[in-house]
C-alpha cells in the first residue's frame, strides 16, 4: 500500500505525474485548489488503474496548508513513499509590466509550498524509506530568462534547493530528484507564446504533460538528480549549464525582444 502525494496533481504536469505513478500502482493523495478538477482526476485515475485516490482541495500557497496536509497524512496513517512538489505558475508577463502583487505571488507559490511540504512530510518519508522527493523546476532554472525573470529565479531556487537536499538526505534513504522540462504545452496560450518567442526550437523541444510525467517518475525511481525530458531539450540544457550567464542572457534577450 505505497502512497505518493502530488501537489498540483489535478491538471497539467501534475496530472501527468499522477498518471505515471498510478501505472506503477501507487495510491495517490492529490492536492489542488479546484475541487471539481480533483474529483474528475480521482474518477479517471481510479477507474483506469484500480488504485485509491484521496483528494485535498485547498490553497497550497497559504502558510498553514503544509502543516494541515502533514497532519492529515499522519491522521490517516498514509504510508508515504513519494512527495511530488508540482504546484506553481508560469506566465509570460514581464516583471517590469506585471504588478508587484502578481510577482510576489509567483515568488511565494513557486517556492514556499515545496520547501514547506518537504519539511513537514520529511519525517513520514524517512519512516517509510527508501522513499523519494520529486521537485518540479524548469529549464528556465538553468539561466536568467528575459521577460520570465521572476519565474526563472523561482525555478533556479527549487533546483538549487533540490541539489543540496539530495546530499543531505542520502544517509536517510530519501532520494531527491528535480524535473527541469523545456516547453510543455498544457494550454493553447502557452503553445502560442512559446512558438512566437522560440519558433522552431521551442516547438521541437515541446513535450506533452503525460510524457513529462512518465519521464519524471521513471528517472526519479532510478534516483536521477536532474531530469530533462527530450533529447533536444537535454542538449540545450547542457549548453545553458556551461555557457557564461551573461552570454545566455544576451542571446535570450535578443530573441525575446526582437
Amino acid at each position: 500500500m505505497q502512497y505518493a502525494l502530488v501537489s498540483g496533481g489535478s491538471k497539467g504536469i501534475g496530472y501527468g505525474i499522477a498518471r505515471a505513478l498510478a501505472k506503477r500502482k501507487f495510491n495517490l493523495v492529490l492536492v489542488a485548489r479546484n475541487h471539481e478538477d480533483l474529483v474528475k482526476a480521482k474518477s479517471n485515475l481510479e477507474s483506469s488503474y484500480s488504485i485509491q485516490v484521496a483528494i485535498l482541495a485547498l490553497d497550497i500557497s497559504l502558510p498553514s496548508s503544509a502543516g494541515f496536509i502533514a497532519g492529515w497524512c499522519n491522521e490517516h496513517n498514509i504510508p508515504l513513499k513519494m512527495l511530488c512538489n508540482v504546484a506553481g505558475i508560469g506566465g509570460a508577463t514581464d516583471y517590469l509590466s506585471a504588478s508587484l502583487k502578481d510577482s510576489l505571488y509567483m515568488l511565494r507559490l513557486n517556492t514556499e509550498p515545496a520547501i514547506a511540504l518537504t519539511y513537514e512530510l520529511l519525517p513520514l518519508l524517512k519512516k517509510n524509506g527508501p522513499s523519494h522527493i520529486l521537485n518540479v523546476s524548469s529549464m528556465a532554472g538553468f539561466a536568467p530568462i528575459a521577460v520570465k525573470n521572476v519565474y526563472s529565479a523561482t525555478k533556479s531556487a527549487i533546483l538549487f534547493f533540490s541539489c543540496s537536499l539530495k546530499h543531505q538526505l542520502k544517509k536517510d534513504q530519501v532520494g531527491v530528484s528535480c524535473l527541469c522540462p523545456g516547453p510543455v504545452f498544457t494550454k493553447p496560450e502557452i503553445q502560442k507564446d512559446t512558438i512566437s518567442k522560440l519558433g522552431w526550437l521551442g516547438k521541437t523541444m515541446a513535450i506533452s504533460a503525460d510524457s513529462a510525467g512518465e519521464t519524471a517518475i521513471r528517472k526519479t525511481l532510478l534516483n536521477k538528480m536532474i531530469i530533462v525530458p527530450g533529447t533536444l531539450a537535454w542538449l540545450v540544457s547542457v549548453f545553458l549549464r556551461v555557457l557564461p550567464m551573461q552570454t545566455i542572457n544576451f542571446f535570450v534577450s535578443k530573441k525575446v525582444y526582437r
